[in-house]
Order: C-alpha cells, then sequence, then structure tokens
C-alpha cells in the first residue's frame, strides 16, 4: 500500500493530537474537529494525512493589497496608514450573510507567498505592517505565526481581522507577535451564531476578554435587519465592552444582501440608533459602509474636539501628538 504524503507546501500543524484508529483532533479552534486519514477540518486548512494533522493552507493567499488601515477597519492604529492585506482560503464559520464567500466558503485560486517574502514585501511597500484578513486568518495559524515574527524581525506591525473563535492556548502564543486585531462581534445573540453563522459566541466573547488589554483590539458589529438589529441586541454588545472598557472602538457596519441571506440593507436609521445606544457607555462609537461621515470622525472624550477627520477611508486631519489631543492633552488612546 503506498504510503500517503502531505500536498505540496503542507506544514505540520501546531495544535492537535493524536486518537485512535489513525485518528486527530485538531485543537485550534473550539471546534475540535475529530478526523479520520484523508479528511479535512471544516476551515479547509487542516487535513489528516497519515495519521499526522497538516496545514494544508500554509502560505497560501488569495489575495495581496495595499489597503487604508480604516479599511480593517482600525481607527485608532496608525491613522491614515497603508498596510499590506493578505489572507487565506477558507474559514472556521459558515455565515449565511457572508460578504467574502467566495474565498471563505468556495476553493478559490491562491499564490504561495513564504513568510520571508510576505515580510520582504510589506517593506518594500512601504507598509506599516501586514494585516492577516478577508477570510478567517486564524485558521491559517502556522503561517501566521511565521509570517508574524519575520514582520517583527522588520520592524513591522502585525494586524489580524479575525471572528475570534479560537482556544486560548493558541491565541496567547500568537498574541505577543499581534500588535492589534479586530474582533467580529456578529451578535450577542448564542442561537444567532449557531443557526445563522454555524459557530459558537462564548468563545468569541472570551477571546476578547484575552486580548483586549494585551493588544490594541477594536469590534465590528455587521448589523443586519431582522436579525441582530434590537435594542436589547445593541446595549447587550455595549455592556459587554463597557465592562472590560468603555476606550475599546466599536464600528457598527451596514449590511448588504449577500450569499444565502437576502434580507434588506441595513438603513441609516438602525445604524445611527445603535450608535446612539452605544455612545451612553463607550468612547469610541463609529458607522462603517455607509456614504456619511457622520459617525466616521475620532472626537477626544475629554474636550469633545475632533482629533482625527475622515472621508471615507481617507484621513484628513490628525490632531494629535503621540495619542494626545493637540487641544486639551487628554490621551485619547490612539496608537501612532
Amino acid at each position: 500500500m503506498e504510503e500517503m504524503k502531505p500536498p505540496p507546501g503542507a506544514r505540520p500543524a501546531l495544535y492537535w493530537e493524536p486518537m485512535d484508529k489513525g485518528r486527530v483532533r485538531c485543537r485550534l479552534c473550539p471546534f475540535n474537529c475529530v478526523l479520520s486519514e484523508c479528511k479535512t477540518g471544516i476551515c479547509a486548512g487542516k487535513t489528516n494525512v497519515g495519521g499526522i494533522l497538516y496545514a494544508v493552507n500554509y502560505a497560501f493567499t488569495t489575495s495581496i493589497n495595499l489597503d487604508p488601515m480604516e479599511k480593517k477597519p482600525l481607527y485608532h492604529f496608525y491613522p491614515g496608514s497603508s498596510i499590506l492585506s493578505i489572507g487565506p482560503n477558507g474559514c472556521n464559520m459558515a455565515c449565511d450573510f457572508c460578504q467574502n464567500y467566495y474565498i471563505s466558503q468556495q476553493s478559490a485560486p491562491t499564490e504561495r507567498l513564504m513568510p520571508e517574502e510576505a515580510a520582504a514585501l510589506a517593506v518594500s511597500y512601504g507598509s506599516v505592517g501586514l494585516a492577516y484578513t478577508y477570510a478567517e486568518p486564524l485558521i491559517w495559524y502556522e503561517y501566521v505565526l511565521d509570517t508574524s515574527k519575520e514582520v517583527r524581525k522588520a520592524g513591522l506591525k502585525n494586524v489580524l481581522v479575525t471572528n475570534g473563535m479560537i482556544n486560548p492556548e493558541p491565541m496567547m502564543e500568537l498574541l505577543p507577535y499581534t500588535d492589534a486585531m479586530n474582533i467580529d462581534i456578529k451578535s450577542m445573540d448564542p442561537a444567532f451564531y449557531r443557526k445563522v453563522c454555524h459557530g459558537m459566541l462564548e468563545p468569541v466573547l472570551e477571546t476578547v476578554k484575552l486580548t483586549f488589554a494585551r493588544t490594541h483590539v477594536e469590534i465590528t458589529n455587521l448589523v443586519i435587519p431582522g436579525f441582530n438589529d434590537s435594542d436589547e441586541m445593541f446595549h447587550q454588545l455595549t455592556d459587554f465592552l463597557a465592562d472590560l472598557s468603555p476606550y475599546i472602538p466599536l464600528h457598527f457596519s451596514r449590511y448588504h444582501p449577500d450569499y444565502k441571506l437576502h434580507a434588506p440593507p441595513t438603513p441609516l436609521d438602525t445604524l445611527l440608533r445603535a450608535a446612539r445606544i452605544a455612545s451612553e457607555k463607550l468612547k469610541y462609537v463609529y458607522i462603517g459602509n455607509v456614504h456619511t461621515d457622520t459617525h466616521n470622525q475620532t472626537k477626544c472624550p475629554f474636550c469633545g474636539k475632533i482629533v482625527i477627520e475622515r472621508g471615507g477611508f481617507s484621513v484628513y486631519r490628525v490632531s494629535l501628538t503621540k495619542g494626545k489631543c493637540n487641544f486639551c492633552g487628554g490621551d485619547t488612546g490612539v496608537i501612532m
């Protein structure tokens, strides 16, 4: 019988354990997939080959783009800068409303970009660092960890744009090399996560709790009419974040119909209502994916003056010095 071999470019996975009958258990995310030989996990990134779990997605990226930092969205991390952005093929959730489903839920064309090459490319572009984004970067764990170390060696920053559904141990190993995260809290309703996202809420909240005091964290909530747009949901999300820190930036993002979900686009009034509720307890609340800059500006929480003026993804003026307001001297927490 011919010995099975991993596909070209695959690397042994880091978080897994052997089981009986040649099976393995992946321990990267809360699904803890148990895989028989030749089977691949729900994320499409891990495969059991001969009783060893391999990262078959290692170094294969679907995209290489230079994006505004505001597009991540990260409004309090090097505002106005550009960051080289890459992403894997796959995800450990299967959201019915996924707006990148063609790379997260389907097999997409990729190209190989080794960690050293990614870091060198970021330097050549004059990027502030490297963002792991587009689909779910944490299913790319082995590659993200290796690449993050190379990016740090080059004196640049690492950014994760993630759904946050990862087990604590691998997250803690990656955190020392992570400079900023945007974590997507899709709803405060566990049933929404199960039925609409095919994921789990509690591990996401645990990731936020684990990371917010150890690296720069901002939160995104995609608001979907009829699903997660009630006052109760907005209050629960606000209370959760305010209990951690009222200075965590929160981005309410407009939904549009895509993939399997055909609810109507989010009305602007709904986003404004969400922002009003969240602003009762949070210092920084933003609205995205809409043609208005009403809630796009960063105001000093101490004097109320605009310290970062934006239009779309562009930054027009920054009135901060090392994160401190030029008008009153208050420390805004913005990283520059």
